[in-house]
């Protein structure tokens, strides 16, 4: 018999425990506040366990579910409901579910409210009571059942499934199928096990998949969201045998990613923390920035320089990978009072005459024929142009040309040789022999130039994992997470450094990394006209205060194009690159009218929801249509971007919210525009009347 154990408002979310009294074990199920389930308890002929976990030598889950997951493993079956307790302060509130899982060892569920927020943080902590070693092979940061509650049987053609899928310069691209359509519908018998595990595998965490789940129940309007804070390896399951669904996910497990953990009597371990929140009425776009939410506090705990967004610039698409004392001088007289804030040298500041950038990272010596007399007079000209000094670091990777390349005892290993890629090998993060070196090479560098912002980026990923630990996926997780330690020793010991969070571009945008940094290169989708698809896309995943897009602007571009670049930084963070010093009067007047506008609407890219308006687009690398984005700030106003990729329509139209007199205060594009506020059937909308194709117009409302 299921019944329920406990509700707890939290906000306008209700989390409920269900206890089956047979097994003793425990579900969790979350529904929006003043909803109510139909016959919730009668419905249940079973409870889908709030812990998903397997310990080695223990069964495997029948129904066929061999291969393809292992949740529902008899560890899982066996657990029993020791207790549950709450713990709470002015500032959140925390519910501890405590399982008994047999031979002294428990399993705790901990999921937390920080008051006011629309969101929950979830994790599992396993505790080895016993006498002798435990070695797991899944252990959940989540574990939610009962979807849906609003509807009677199986919900047909009602579930539907929607992940972020990333590429490399294509990150973010929402994928929504059905339940039917993944065959996670129940069999006739209620038997056979459906089950959808993704992820993704090695040390780019958004490799094909961001850690971002939602189910949506199209028939009540109500959307369950997850995220995962993990910089390394991860799954997420969605599992089925009956009526309810339930989702889950954490760590990679053994048969995913290689990963099996010892716990000794007396250790325990933590999984990684989940995002969590359930809504209704908010669309995929609101849940989704319901979860963003939660990296708010970390961001606005960051360095006060961050605060008010300011403008980069960054001179790789200017030197494209060689940076000089000379050609940074020439930059710098050429942007010197336009409004930038941040000026970052990025690769091949270190590299050898006739060697590429790519393959000499890793020594970090300072090139004599690029900068003869040192960084000194370098940094010394970006502090009197009234810029903020950066230099960029690949301080995991190493190049085939560097020196430590060869320096095999410190490097990760697997099958006891050198891990090694095309061009790259990777320094042993957990090694005290790399964390000294890392600290005179790179931190070392920092403090003896007075730099204030580093750009960190990674270009490959490790794969299956590594040599080390008790198996390749633990390895992978014990390197990355001293990745993420020394990045916190650099905050450590540069108070207020400014940090950028790159990986080939977009391949770190989990939260957990982007909780450490202050902002991250958004892609390295830097000159394409794909730019504003992917950076709209983000906005479901990572805070557009975060996102650091780039406009490069070339000599030959008209004015219409230059326009275009601009405004895509509009959607972010902006950056500037590209042919500065010789770019025209009129090319210059654009720029610095893009820079002034930004300025404008920064409120509104640091607090706001943003809305997706447009065509449905299918090729990103040859557009058809049109984009239309709406961010609005309660108290800034709200920003309209149109970027028009073929002219199929005369008019294209963003409805505006309800309930507010709106008017254009300012317009930012290449020459005149007719932009109207117009009234129609169901409210006032934006409208902007298409003059031709591949181009963008900005407009702030107020």
């Amino acid at each position: 018999m299921v019944t329920i154990l406990n509700r707890y408002a939290l906000g306008d979310m209700d989390c409920c425990y269900f206890k089956d009294s047979e097994s003793g074990n425990v579900e969790l199920a979350l529904i929006p506040a003043g909803m109510e389930p139909l016959a919730w308890e009668k419905k249940r002929q079973r409870v889908d366990s709030l812990i998903q976990i397997k310990k080695a030598g223990d069964a495997y889950p029948g129904g066929y579910a061999g291969g393809a997951t292992l949740r529902e493993s008899a560890t899982t079956g066996a657990l029993r409901f020791e207790r549950q307790y709450v713990e709470e302060d002015e500032e959140q509130t925390a519910i501890y579910t405590v399982m008994d899982c047999g031979q002294g060892c428990r399993a705790t569920h901990v999921l937390v409210w920080k008051k006011g927020s629309l969101h929950l943080e979830c994790r599992t902590e396993f505790e080895n009571g016993g006498e002798k070693r435990v070695s797991l092979e899944l252990l959940s940061s989540f574990s939610l059942g009962g979807i849906t509650p609003f509807t009677e049987q199986d919900a047909p053609e009602s579930l539907l499934v929607h992940r972020v899928r990333s590429v490399w310069s294509m990150e973010g691209r929402l994928e929504s199928r059905t339940m039917e359509e993944l065959q996670l519908e129940p069999s006739w018998a209620g038997h056979a096990v459906r089950c959808e595990r993704f992820g993704q595998v090695g040390s780019m965490p958004v490799n094909r998949y961001f850690p971002w789940l939602v189910v949506e129940d199209q028939a009540n309007d109500v959307f369950w969201g997850a995220q995962l804070m993990h910089n390394a390896s991860w799954q997420m399951e969605i599992y089925r045998k009956d009526d309810a669904a339930a989702i889950s996910g954490g760590l990679a497990d053994r048969e995913f990613g290689h990963w099996m953990k010892h716990v000794e009597p007396g250790e325990s371990f933590v999984s990684p923390v989940a995002i969590l929140s359930v809504c209704a009425g908010k669309g995929v776009d609101g849940i989704a920035q319901r979860m963003t939410a939660a990296l708010e506090p970390y961001v606005d705990a960051g360095p006060e320089s961050e605060q008010d967004l300011p403008v980069l610039f960054n001179e790789y698409c200017t030197t494209w990978g060689c940076p000089s004392h000379e050609n940074i001088c020439g930059i710098l007289d050429a942007i010197r009072g336009k409004g930038f804030a941040y000026f970052v040298i990025d690769c091949g500041w270190y590299k050898k005459e006739g060697i590429p950038w790519h393959i000499m990272m890793g020594d970090y010596d300072i090139s004599k024929e690029l900068f003869p007399q040192g960084l000194d007079k370098t940094v010394a000209a970006i502090r009197e142009a009234g810029m903020k000094p950066g230099i960029w670091f690949e301080i995991e990777n190493v190049g085939e040309a560097a020196g430590q390349y060869r320096n095999e005892e410190h490097l990760l290993k697997r099958d006891g040789v050198p891990l090694s890629t095309t061009s790259r090998r990777f320094f042993d993060m957990r090694d005290p022999w790399v964390e000294d070196y890392l600290t005179r090479k790179v931190i070392g560098t920092l403090k003896d130039y007075g730099f204030e912002y580093m750009k960190i980026d990674y270009n490959d990923t490790i794969g299956l994992g590594c040599d080390g630990a008790e198996s390749l996926g633990e390895g992978l997780r014990q390197n990355m997470a001293a990745s993420l330690a020394f990045l916190e020793k650099v905050k450590r010991e540069i108070p207020g450094i400014i940090l950028e969070n790159c990986a080939s571009g977009g391949h770190r945008l989990e939260p957990l990394m982007m909780s450490a940094t202050s902002m991250a290169s958004f892609s390295d989708a830097h000159e394409c006209e794909e730019i504003p698809v992917i950076a709209a896309n983000l906005h479901r995943v990572i805070l557009p205060r975060q996102s650091q897009i780039w406009a490069v602007i070339h000599k030959e571009d008209s004015l219409k194009r230059i326009a275009y670049s601009v405004a895509n930084t509009f959607l972010g963070r902006m950056c500037i690159s590209g042919d500065v010093t010789e770019l025209d009067e009129d090319q210059w007047g654009l720029i610095e009218g893009g820079i002034a506008f930004y300025k404008r609407i920064a409120p509104i890219i640091k607090k706001g929801v943003t809305y997706f308006h447009g065509s449905r687009l299918g090729s990103y690398r040859h557009l058809k249509g049109w984009q239309g984005i709406l961010r609005v700030s309660q108290a800034q106003g709200a920003l309209a971007l149109f970027h028009i990729f073929t002219k199929d329509q005369d008019v294209v139209k963003i409805p505006l919210p309800e309930g507010k007199d709106w008017t254009v205060e300012d317009v930012y594009s290449a020459g005149e525009c007719q932009i109207s506020i117009e009234d129609g059937p169901d409210g006032k909308s934006l409208c902007y009347r298409v003059r031709e194709e591949k181009e963008a117009v900005a407009v702030l409302l107020r």
